[in-house]
């Protein structure tokens, strides 16, 4: 089963406060903190089943 994540621009900014604020910049500090992300979004996804998930910035 696949359940989709969504990311905040907050969230992402929290993880990468210096990344540029174009399209390029958010694939870059998503890319970058790949891991990271994933180890907060399983945290978020063990709270309890939802249709789909927000990652905000308060869940890092």
């Amino acid at each position: 089963m696949e359940f989709p994540f969504f990311m905040t621009e907050d969230a992402l900014k929290r993880v990468q406060p210096d990344m540029r604020f174009d399209e390029a910049g958010f694939l870059g500090a998503f890319d970058r903190n790949r891991d990271a992300i994933h180890r907060i979004a399983a945290k978020v996804y063990a709270r309890g089943r939802r249709g789909s998930y927000d990652l905000i910035a308060g869940d890092f």
